[in-house]
């Protein structure tokens, strides 16, 4: 309790409006927020701060309305990570996987719970397990890196690991993606790259979608020209996968099935099923 008072007080005295999810991913990663633990009064009092501090994009006055929007955008995001993982791993012939969609249950409409679901995107929803790779190799064995001393038998290997890393870049894409073109679709607005690119993924609740990427591509290679090089690439793949009719309309359906079902845990074998029907 006393490191988060502290947290508070610095957060108050230091923080840019702007770096907000950056700054609570961090947390996050060091234990301190979890991804169940918002009955702590001090940890709902420092998102209260967070939240009375960001800049235009914050409702003064979390409404049910405003609920309803923000949990059909994270199912949406949700619905994208998963069927991507499924699709695409299926596409190419890829082992299946296992993996969850798990939901923090927000049914209580408090304004407390109303502030953190729209605050604190990731830490209310998340596909747990869904990587074809398990562990990423070191910088200093990147994929593409050194490979003329490699005999053929390693290069087919590295070729299967190539695929697999993109796989999985490209399933983290999709889940902001889908949000995007969720909203933009409800907004009656166009969804294109340059309305959508790269950096506009932050606003769709893709920062640690993304942080988890650039992971990946530490393994891919140490050069930085080429890391993104090839993001670039894989977010086009991810753009066209969201944007493609047939993809669309089985993110959406796996998203209405996660809102009307309201479970807080939804396993693979669940979503393989539906998208199959």
């Amino acid at each position: 309790m006393a490191n988060l008072r502290m947290l508070r007080r610095t957060y108050t005295e230091a923080i840019d409006g702007h770096e907000i999810e950056d700054w609570l991913e961090a947390e996050y990663k060091r234990g301190i927020i979890e991804f169940n633990n918002f009955s702590n009064p001090f940890l709902v009092d420092l998102v209260l701060t967070v939240f009375d501090m960001k800049r235009n994009s914050v409702f003064k006055s979390p409404s049910q309305d405003k609920l309803i929007d923000h949990k059909q955008c994270v199912a949406f995001h949700e619905a994208g990570h998963a069927t991507a993982i499924y699709l695409n791993n299926k596409a190419r012939n890829l082992p299946p996987v296992f993996f969850q969609i798990m939901f923090k249950d927000l049914n209580s409409t408090s304004e407390e719970n109303l502030i953190v679901y729209q605050v604190m995107h990731d830490y209310i929803a998340k596909v747990k397990g869904g990587r074809s790779i398990k562990s990423l190799a070191h910088a200093n064995n990147a994929l593409v890196d050194n490979n003329t001393d490699r005999n053929d038998s390693m290069m087919s290997l590295i070729k299967d690991q190539l695929v697999a890393l993109e796989v999985d870049i490209i399933n983290l894409l999709i889940g902001p993606l889908a949000e995007a073109k969720h909203i933009a679709d409800t907004d009656d607005e166009l969804f294109n790259h340059k309305l959508v690119n790269l950096k506009a993924l932050k606003n769709y609740g893709g920062s640690s979608d993304l942080e988890r990427a650039h992971e990946y591509l530490q393994s891919f290679s140490a050069c930085k020209q080429q890391q993104g090089k090839k993001l670039e690439e894989l977010f086009t793949v991810a753009f066209n996968f969201v944007n493609d009719r047939a993809n669309w309309a089985a993110i959406t359906k796996l998203a209405h099935y996660i809102l009307d079902s309201n479970k807080n845990i939804i396993d693979c074998e669940e979503v393989v099923s539906l998208l199959e029907h």
